[in-house]
């Protein structure tokens, strides 16, 4: 591609054209050829035939065809794909929709029973008790995610609250994963140290440390709250939530916020998981007292969890911290691409958390029997007429 300057009364009618601003002040710099990327050069533009300074800002993602016209926001060929794909555009929102329908009630209905039925009388109640609770929090905004994708990735709603809906996206996960990581602790100290604990396992410490899990978790999120995350696309005639951000702030800001809050809010929790079930497994399996069965359900059920864990919310970090590093702009897009994706597999992490629940405490699963069968209970009475004496409704 080559790029000379010319003064605009010297253009020639249907001459592809790129408007530079400010470094050459009553010149045009047109294009020789079809649209492709263009480079980022320097200053001085010294890899090009022309004198004419460039902005490096102007020219890091831009690319051009004539019959868009010319505009101060321009993405990549790349991102302009990914804005416009069917994927993104239906499948994605489809997913959205199922875990907001599966989840809802499930997570609802887990509360209920931690907070009236079971009570909340040990750590490990108080610890799954916050977890539904951060699971609604985050299904209550997916209207918002599902709304956006289906208008073909267009923000409907105002500024604050597209930062409010970011917000809570990273919220959830990272509280999720910190309490799954108080979880897993809790169950390593009562079964590895199941005397030693009782004076650690108290419900006090247990409230401070979901009090901090909380703080933690809302104070990783500032920066996407005081920032703008909407970006008017006039291609495209969209606004954008999240998905296109400034290239310079990329490469400084988010890429140092981003990777932190990988580092520290997901390894380090996977090192104490990772620690926490390794020594769960290992101690049920030299353990000789106790049902045999019931061992190889607990062995069972511990590598569940940590799969669970690792499949959803591994990937997205991982491809998360890998789309910060100094990749190439190109590979950087194709990394959010997918974790677009892995980030729409972690919401199922709601629907499962309930099954976790389910399969963890013999209380919540009879507390789940008895309200079921009661429910279906009322609904035979209804349905079919009494005959005789009455049955009270407490002895069903």
């Amino acid at each position: 591609m080559v790029l000379r300057p010319v003064l605009p009364e010297q253009l020639q009618d249907g001459e592809p054209v790129v408007y530079i601003p400010d470094p050459c002040p009553g010149r045009i710099m047109l294009i020789e050829g079809d649209y492709r990327p263009f480079p980022c050069c320097t200053e001085i533009a010294e890899d090009i035939s022309s004198p004419v300074p460039i902005c490096k800002k102007f020219a890091e993602d831009l690319f051009y065809d004539p019959k868009w016209g010319s505009s101060n926001i321009r993405i990549s060929e790349l991102a302009y794909h990914y804005l416009t794909s069917s994927w993104l555009i239906k499948f994605i929102p489809c997913i959205y929709s199922l875990v907001f329908i599966i989840s809802m009630p499930l997570n609802v209905m887990a509360i209920i029973i931690f907070l009236f039925k079971m009570k909340v009388r040990n750590p490990a109640i108080l610890y799954m008790l916050n977890l539904a609770v951060a699971d609604v929090l985050f299904i209550s905004v997916l209207p918002f995610k599902i709304t956006y994708h289906f208008l073909g990735n267009n923000w409907p709603f105002s500024s604050g609250m597209c930062r409010f809906v970011t917000a809570a996206f990273y919220c959830n996960m990272y509280c999720s994963i910190l309490l799954m990581m108080s979880i897993s602790v809790d169950r390593f100290l009562g079964i590895v140290f199941p005397i030693h604990s009782l004076s650690w396992r108290t419900l006090g410490r247990a409230s401070v440390v979901c009090i901090l899990v909380w703080v933690m978790s809302m104070a990783s999120t500032v920066p996407i709250l005081i920032s703008e995350q909407t970006m008017y696309i006039p291609i495209l005639n969209i606004t954008t939530c999240h998905d296109v951000l400034d290239v310079e702030d990329q490469q400084t800001f988010y890429g140092y916020y981003f990777s932190s809050l990988c580092l520290l809010y997901f390894f380090v929790p996977l090192i104490f998981i990772t620690v926490s079930y390794v020594g769960i497994i290992h101690r049920l399996r030299a353990s000789n007292i106790g049902n045999g069965l019931k061992k190889k359900q607990a062995i069972f059920l511990s590598i569940i969890v940590f799969c669970i864990f690792t499949i959803c919310f591994g990937p997205t970090n991982i491809i998360f911290l890998s789309h910060y590093l100094n990749f190439s702009g190109e590979i950087k897009e194709s990394l959010y691409v997918a974790h677009t994706l892995c980030v729409c597999v972690s919401s199922i992490s709601c629907c499962l958390d309930s099954f976790i629940y389910f399969y963890v405490s013999p209380e919540c699963r009879n507390h789940v029997y008895r309200l079921l069968c009661r429910t279906k209970a009322v609904n035979l009475n209804i349905k079919k007429p009494l005959r005789g004496a009455r049955i009270p409704m407490e002895n069903v």
